[in-house]
């Protein structure tokens, strides 16, 4: 079976996890503020919270930025469930804004009308959580000045972006946002088995995800309420979490981000690739915009009407040949989970049309030519 991603491991990574085991320190030592500083140097960000996943740092994004009871969180539908579910931790509601029918992003125009509706009847969101789908950076310069306008907090979900390029500049510098999380999930650009990050440039917001990535304890004499008794006295400020990587995790990441800009390039080639051998079938393959730089971690396909087989049939046909096609992503909204609180079929059409249709094609950094050659071979036998 081609997978459609696969993490990419070499002798230096397994190194580098193998020097943790054999150190003094398997949590709480030097690799992961070093894996901190690395991600917020590429990026350009002044500060980096290194976390157990994508979730637990959206979780923190959300706690850091006070949402809570009687707040509401906005996000896209074309996304995994954590990018709404971490507004539901908080105790906040939680709403979807329909997509780009061309980019499969959230829609800035539709957020716009939605956000008018919402200041007349006083129900404003404090949280949008905006997604890069497959690597492609959202419209961030228009959606940040509508933050200005209306006063609600922007936490990108770049948990497919990192490698990306939003004009000019690297996704996760938080140049239009409060906070930028990215997933070290084995199929996303860098790996550290599981692990997340969450970036900014607030250090008030660092110091906060900081103290509740750790139970909410502090060790600092300076942010304790009354002077330490010893060096071994701490103090728990409020209630936290433990959502910390540990020191494997991290050595994993530092290695692996040194290959990051190879591993993108490779996936470009990938896409460029599919884009020149699929022209010509009933398919309508991802565009990539002016003004941004994609980081593939995805090449999704839609499968139009007068293709001679369907998405689910085409689907099939591919894995059974040995083609492992995958779906990205059921909207949020039609869980079941979504549909007990209210959510219904029909509310955001530009996401179920593009659900109907989708399928994300095998592109990693490990897939040879060889393998391509034979995705592209048994699409074009299914449907021509």
């Amino acid at each position: 079976m081609i997978p459609y991603g696969r993490q990419d491991i070499d002798e230096a990574d397994i190194e580098a996890v193998v020097e943790v085991l054999r150190s003094d320190f398997l949590t709480q030592g030097p690799r992961v503020p070093q894996f901190e500083q690395a991600v917020a140097a590429y990026c350009g960000a002044s500060h980096a919270l290194a976390v157990n996943s994508a979730t637990s740092a959206l979780h923190l994004a959300c706690l850091a930025l006070g949402l809570g009871p009687g707040d509401s969180l906005w996000t896209s539908p074309n996304t995994f469930v954590a990018s709404a579910n971490c507004g539901r931790y908080c105790g906040a509601e939680v709403d979807f804004v329909d997509i780009d029918p061309l980019s499969y992003n959230l829609d800035p125009i539709v957020l716009e009308n939605k956000l008018a509706e919402a200041e007349r009847r006083e129900r404003l969101p404090k949280v949008l959580v905006v997604v890069h789908f497959a690597g492609q950076s959202c419209d961030m310069q228009a959606i940040a000045a509508l933050a200005q306008r209306y006063g609600f907090r922007i936490i990108e979900d770049a948990s497919h972006a990192l490698g990306g390029e939003y004009r000019g500049q690297p996704v996760g510098s938080c140049r239009y946002s409060d906070i930028t999380v990215f997933s070290f999930h084995p199929v996303k650009m860098i790996t550290s088995a599981e692990g997340g990050m969450a970036l900014t440039n607030d250090p008030e917001l660092h110091r906060r995800m900081a103290r509740l990535r750790s139970h909410g304890v502090v060790r600092e004499a300076e942010h304790m309420d009354s002077p330490p008794p010893g060096d071994w006295y701490y103090q728990q400020q409020e209630l936290g979490y433990n959502y910390r990587m540990n020191e494997l995790q991290a050595a994993l990441g530092l290695s692996q981000l040194s290959r990051l800009a190879d591993f993108v390039a490779r996936r470009r080639r990938q896409a460029r690739r599919y884009q020149q051998a699929l022209a010509d079938l009933p398919l309508v393959l991802p565009q990539e915009a002016t003004w941004q730089r994609s980081s593939w971690h995805l090449y999704v396909v839609r499968v139009l009407p007068e293709a001679a087989l369907g998405r689910k049939a085409l689907y099939d046909a591919l894995r059974a040949r040995g083609i492992g096609v995958q779906v990205h992503y059921i909207p949020v909204h039609t869980q079941p989970y979504y549909r007990r609180l209210g959510f219904r079929a029909g509310q955001f059409p530009h996401a179920e049309a593009y659900y109907r249709q989708t399928l994300s094609l095998p592109l990693y950094p490990g897939m040879n030519p060889e393998s391509q050659d034979r995705v592209i071979q048994v699409l074009r036998e299914l449907l021509t």
